[in-house]
């Protein structure tokens, strides 16, 4: 019985209990950013002032999120992007500003 409660830890273990979050790249898709900044985030929906996103400096990145989510950017596209961020927690703005920077 010991070992199968020690197995049973460990597949919990392995799997994060289901509280791990997603790579940056899932989350960028899962979030909706690539429907305007494009699967690649480098190819935004043509003749619409998205930017690329690509390669962007992460730090940057979160910031002009977190920014758009408090209120504190309105300029822009930031109107369009708001309704988005608000169901993206800091944490997993954080991971797609990361992932983001390595493109």
């Amino acid at each position: 019985m010991k070992k199968i409660a020690l197995i049973a830890c460990a597949a919990v273990l392995a799997l994060g209990m289901g509280t791990a979050s997603a790579g940056g790249a899932d989350l960028y898709a899962a979030k909706g950013c690539a429907g305007c900044h494009g699967v690649d985030a480098q190819t935004p929906i043509p003749g619409q002032p998205y930017p690329k996103l690509a390669g962007q400096n992460a730090d940057y990145a979160l910031a002009q999120m977190k920014d758009i989510k408090s209120g504190a950017r309105a300029n822009g596209q930031s109107a369009a992007m708001k309704g988005v961020v608000t169901a993206v927690s800091d944490a997993e703005m954080k991971e797609i500003a990361d992932w983001l920077s390595t493109l």
